[in-house]
């Protein structure tokens, strides 16, 4: 009796130490997946590089995304599903860079299909109407001609079926619709929500003010 109760012993606790290691790994592995499914589906994070949508957001702003409003992206695929509502007027979207898909890129939709857009003298024409924005602001007062750059003079253009022209509010200095086109409904990441965190490198220090901010 004794001898048996000493070889089994060992077995047992090689059992259990196998078993919690297998639940470790069951743990780690459904936490992988349902972090990828979070970020494929819902929301992901992302960091402001540049000054482009000055000054409603900052170099050093922190984001998360809203992915589902805009509707899920099925892999493999461009199709979507569970759309809440296409993107309108005035979102702040980020989307896959049209020239080079590997960089994401944040913009307010201007033009959504169907509008025709035009810019004069840095002024914004949706539609033959003014379309005036709260936040955008202008950085430089000189108005660049036409036949030198898109900048202040653009267009006429109409928005095609499943596209949107986008623009940063730091309209003079801001890479946008105006020089590289337009952004197909496939290249949408989604609709920026609210600031989780902001750092101003320059000065080395949180910007407190900004945490928690909805982003509008």
């Amino acid at each position: 009796m004794s001898n048996l109760s000493a070889t089994t012993a060992p077995q047992d606790a090689t059992v259990k130490t196998k078993s919690t290691t297998r639940e470790y790994i069951e743990s780690l592995l459904w936490a992988l997946l349902i972090a990828m499914v979070v970020r494929y589906c819902f929301v992901e994070a992302f960091k402001i590089p540049s000054g482009s949508m000055e000054d409603t957001l900052l170099i050093g702003d922190h984001l998360f995304v809203n992915k589902m409003v805009y509707g899920i992206k099925l892999p493999f695929s461009d199709k979507r599903i569970l759309r809440i509502h296409a993107p309108e007027r005035g979102d702040i979207m980020v989307f896959q860079f049209p020239e080079d898909r590997s960089k994401d890129f944040i913009k307010r939709v201007i033009g959504v299909p169907g509008d025709q857009v035009e810019v004069r003298d840095k002024q914004v024409f949706v539609n033959g109407v003014p379309y005036r924005n709260p936040h955008e602001v202008h950085k430089e007062s000189g108005i660049i001609p036409r036949d030198a750059a898109p900048r202040d003079n653009f267009g006429p253009v109409r928005v095609p079926a499943g596209s949107y022209f986008m623009m940063g509010d730091n309209r003079d200095r801001s890479y946008d619709s105006r020089f590289w086109g337009f952004v197909t409904d496939s290249d949408i990441k989604g609709k920026a929500m609210i600031k989780y965190w902001s750092w101003d490198s320059e000065n080395s220090r949180v910007r407190w003010n900004r945490i928690g901010g909805v982003i509008n």
